[in-house]
């Protein structure tokens, strides 16, 4: 699946989650996905927690992590 396609799967709603990114459909935050992998969770390990989740939602949180990345938002926290 193509970054735009990925990126498809990913709301920003003010109605949802109180406006925090999270996965079309659900009240999944990308940020819990993004944890669960620093943890040292694997993809299978989240969905069997999450099990609404594909593996293309999985890739979506981390494709939209990586754009966040490239906007230079890092040097706010500096």
């Amino acid at each position: 699946m193509n970054r735009e396609k990925l990126l498809q799967r990913v709301s920003v709603d003010p109605r949802v989650c109180g406006g925090k990114p999270c996965i079309l459909g659900t009240r999944i935050d990308i940020a819990i996905i993004l944890d669960g992998l620093a943890e040292g969770l694997t993809p299978d390990q989240i969905i069997d927690h999450y099990p609404q989740l594909t593996v293309e939602d999985i890739q979506a949180a981390l494709a939209y992590a990586a754009d966040l990345s490239r906007e230079n938002l890092w040097k706010i926290a500096i």
